[in-house]
Formats: C-alpha cells, structure tokens, sequence
C-alpha cells in the first residue's frame, strides 16, 4: 500500500492552484464521450449501467494538460483514469467497487484515505469493538497513541480535539445505520490485493484538513461550532435511522452551510489533492490504468481539477501550513487553548465510555 508523501512541519503557505469549479460545471457533461466509448468497449452491462447513473466516469490521459516541467523526464501519468463515486454507507457501493475493479483490472486503486484513517479499511464487520473505531474520524485501533502523537504534529491541539469532537459526533449520527463507514474501501482494498493491483492513500491527511478548517473560523465561530456539536453529541432526541444517517462529505457540507469558509479546507482543497493521488503523485507514475474510489459528492470538484489543471497541481501547493503570531501571541493563545480542549478531552472520555 502506497501512502503519499509526509507534509513538512515547515510546508509555505496554500495557495490553491485550481479554482473551485464554477457553477455550470458538470462532471459528467465533461467526460461523457469518452467514458460511454470505454465502458462499450469493455463489454462491461455493469460498467455501462454506473456510467449512466453517473457514478463512474473516465478521464483519459489527453484531457489532464501539460505534465509541469518540474516534473522528472521519466514521469509518466495514467493513461486513463476511472473515478467511482460512492456513498460510504451503502452496500451497493461495495458491490460497485468490486465490479468496477475486476472488470477495469487497474495497476493502481486511489482511495479517499490518509494513512491516519487507513485503518478503516481492516475494521472487520464481525469485530466487537465500538462502531466509533469504524469513523471515519477516528482514533482507534492498536496504534491509538502514534495516531494521536501523528495528529498533534501535523494538525496541532486543536485538529487533534476539533478531530476528536466530529468522531463522536459522527458516529452517533450513523449510529441508526447499524453499518460502519466506509466499507467500500475495505472492498478496494481486498479486491486490489487479489488483483496484484497497488492501493494508494489518495487523500490529504485529515489533520492538516481539520488544521487548516479550524484556522478558517473567527473565534466567534469556534466557539459556536464546538457549542454545536456537544449539543448534538448530548441530545437524547431524534435518534437517526438508515434514511437520516449521513456521511462525512454530507458532515461537511452541513457544516459549511452554517460556516461558508470551511468549504474550501474542507472539500475543494481535498479535490484537488484527490486529483493530484490520481495522476501526479509517484505511485502512479508509468500506470496504464488508475481507479479513483471517492465519495460522490467529490466527483465534480475532482473530474474538474484533473481535466483543468495546466501543470499547477503539486504536492507542496496542497498541503501548506501557516504560522503567523509571535511568541506573546503563540502564548496567550495557547494557554486559552490547552484549558478549552483539556475540558473538550474530558467531556468526550465521558461521552466514549457512555457509547461504549
């Protein structure tokens, strides 16, 4: 399994090489010649079928742009990239997964994954322990520590507790589902293995995400945010069912209804790294076919930045980190911190052992 590569404490500052797409954008529109002709031409109904639907599409290697000049000589994109649109809570997304990959056969499989949320992917549907540990925000697992120290190096206090507060949160909302997230990926990851096909951790990880979404409120926000989301994780009310239960890309888009700059952090910057795992990063150079596995609600923003890109997207560009304050500042700041995320800790050890 191929992750990307490891953000610098140091990254420069973001600076987002592709727009958002503009409004009359659709996916679907873009590609559709292409992708209709490659699923006819691999006698595929079921291809065809999740064509129509437009849950799949196919972007082929004339539509990405010119390859960036500070790219190596010997760097050479997918020929074809196929992107599959899924909703994590669905068992029929779990069946497309397996049908798209055995029947495209990939040398590469792009999930919407960071190395700290890999371990979705062998939560076994038997095993006892809490749904928590199956969110796709959380913490779980054998490795609970080094994820923790990974998220506070990378994200900071405030990712890690901001991180902390939407597994809870998450995982009471899905509660109704009786179906852990993502087992779509698990179906990539074991349909990969037994095809010979690489599986790439194609996402930016979740805590420089949550890092930069934090970094994007005013204090005011922060705090009606973190209000928020103890009042949901606290309500005895509206219990959610199978119909109600959402997904972190829908998680998100509530949020940025209620707090509009958390749109770009959020989505718009993980399309464009999606884009780049699919085409830029190392671990597809030289491939003949690539298999994009992402939430639904990413295709748009990821099919846009895969045909618009003229060369912008890079790895460095994604990830930037910013850090402006004094030390004075740095100080106050973290006090007032450290105070508010010790009671957030403490509040959700409470929360944990009542899910538990």
């Amino acid at each position: 399994m191929a992750a990307g590569p490891t953000p610098s404490a140091t990254a420069a500052p973001f600076r987002p090489p592709i727009p958002p797409p503009p409004p009359c954008f659709d996916y679907r529109a873009a590609v559709l010649a292409d992708t209709r002709a490659a699923a006819a031409a691999s006698g595929s109904p079921a291809l065809a079928a999740l064509v129509e639907s437009g849950a799949l599409v196919r972007v082929p290697r004339r539509r990405f742009g010119p390859v960036p000049a500070w790219r190596p000589p010997d760097f050479v994109e997918p020929e074809e990239v196929w992107i599959l649109g899924t909703s994590h809570l669905s068992p029929e997304s779990v069946a497309d997964v397996e049908r798209v990959i055995r029947a495209v056969q990939p040398d590469n499989v792009v999930v919407e994954l960071c190395r700290s949320r890999a371990g979705i992917m062998y939560v076994s549907d038997a095993s006892d322990e809490p749904l928590l540990k199956s969110n796709m925000f959380s913490l779980g697992g054998a490795k609970f520590f080094g994820a923790v120290n990974r998220s506070i190096n990378l994200g900071g206090q405030s990712a890690l507790a901001l991180r902390l507060l939407l597994a809870v949160f998450s995982s009471k909302i899905s509660s109704g589902a009786n179906r852990p997230f993502g087992e779509e990926f698990r179906a990539a990851r074991m349909v990969s293995e037994d095809i010979g096909a690489q599986l790439v951790l194609g996402d930016r990880p979740i805590e420089i995400t949550l890092e930069r979404a934090w970094k994007s409120l005013s204090w005011d926000q922060k705090t009606n945010l973190v209000i928020s989301l103890f009042r949901g994780i606290t309500s005895t009310s509206n219990t959610p069912d199978e119909k109600t239960a959402v997904s972190p890309y829908e998680l998100y888009q509530k949020l940025s209804t209620s707090y509009p700059s958390l749109l770009q952090p959020l989505i718009h910057e993980r399309d464009m790294f999606l884009a780049w795992s699919l085409k830029r990063s190392k671990a597809v150079n030289k491939s003949k076919t690539v298999v994009g596995v992402v939430g639904k609600g990413h295709m748009n923003g990821v099919v846009y930045a895969l045909i618009s890109d003229q060369g912008d997207l890079r790895f460095r560009d994604l990830v930037g980190r910013e850090s402006s304050d004094t030390w004075v500042t740095s100080l106050v700041k973290g006090l007032i911190r450290d105070t508010i995320i010790g009671l957030v800790l403490w509040a959700l050890y409470e929360q944990l052992q009542a899910l538990q």
